[in-house]
């Protein structure tokens, strides 16, 4: 930083000030603002089966302030029901979370289009009970496609997807996977960062596409909070958040062994929830650690135990 005399700073007050705006962290600059994401129950996330009734009840009971929609259940409710439902949901304070997509556009192409010929059905129960957001999850390797033709067919596939959601006011966000255990493990590496996904997303094209963040592939793809606050709410569908093990290098981090928000400090919680902060994030954030001691709980145990490590990672940004 450049040191100013007395006489030069009283000269250029007004463009130092200027300039100190410019040059603030995005933690001081989010220490200035609200939060606008909620704090989302997903049951299945961590590893506790529950139907839509009992993660909404869960979910007030403990605090969160958005539960993830199940499709299946919607689709069912009558008119009298659902307007039942999201009552109750209002009462609660609580709101809807991001929905997955029930297509699988990773294998063959009669899977992916039998998949996508039901969609539309799907799309419609989640617009109808108010849902906006859906997510998924990008495969970070392949066996047979080298990287430049698994991306045209991501590209294509995920398009026609897209513009199901679209047409239907859908938001549609992808994540990338990030350990190097994971895209590793096929033959041809595929999308595992948050450029690549954001590649993917512009070959895509389709206005209602951003990505699913998650601080786990955050750290493992060795990202860091430049690399966040240069994205903008649009861009950024949903979110997860999770810690990872102590005492493992970073490119040694198994996928399927995490830890809750806080529990470890291996992942920098703070920086990430404060860039989020930064760039105005309004959507849901949920955790999704993969424990297995998380597992083997019972379900109000469990609910409990990520309430209070997502409360604990939330104080970081909210104080």
């Amino acid at each position: 930083m450049n040191h100013f005399d007395r006489r030069t700073f009283l000269k250029t007050a007004a463009a130092g000030l200027a300039g100190a705006a410019l040059v603030q962290s995005p933690l001081a600059a989010a220490g200035k603002k609200k939060r606008k994401f909620t704090m989302a129950l997903v049951c299945g996330s961590i590893g506790e089966r529950a139907d839509q009734l009992d993660t909404i009840r869960l979910a007030a009971a403990h605090g969160f302030e958005s539960v993830d929609p199940s499709a299946g259940y919607l689709a069912k409710l009558s008119d009298d029901q659902l307007e039942e439902l999201l009552a109750d949901l209002k009462a609660k304070n609580l709101v809807w979370a991001a929905a997955g997509l029930p297509v699988n556009f990773r294998g063959d192409e009669a899977t992916f289009t039998a998949g996508l010929a039901g969609l539309p059905e799907t799309a419609d129960a989640l617009r109808r009970a108010g849902v906006a957001r859906v997510g998924t999850w990008l495969s970070p390797s392949h066996d047979a496609l080298a990287y430049a033709d698994n991306l045209k067919q991501h590209a294509v596939r995920l398009a026609e997807v897209a513009k199901v959601l679209g047409d239907r006011g859908l938001r549609f966000g992808l994540e990338y996977v990030g350990p190097k255990t994971s895209w590793t493990r096929g033959k041809y590496p595929f999308v595992h960062n948050m450029g690549q996904a954001l590649e993917l997303i512009d070959h895509i094209g389709q206005k209602n596409v951003g990505l699913v963040l998650d601080s786990w592939h955050w750290y493992t793809a060795g990202e860091t909070v430049d690399d966040l606050v240069k994205l903008t709410n649009d861009q950024v569908v949903a979110c997860d958040l999770n810690d990872a093990p102590a005492g493992i290098p970073r490119d040694e981090q198994l996928d399927s062994k995490r830890e809750l928000p806080c529990a470890t400090g291996v992942i920098d919680l703070k920086g990430f929830l404060g860039a989020l902060v930064t760039i105005g994030y309004d959507g849901p954030i949920r955790a999704e650690p993969f424990n297995q001691a998380l597992r083997d709980m019972p379900d109000e145990e469990a609910v409990a135990a990520t309430a209070a490590a997502m409360k604990k990672a939330f104080a970081l940004v909210d104080g």
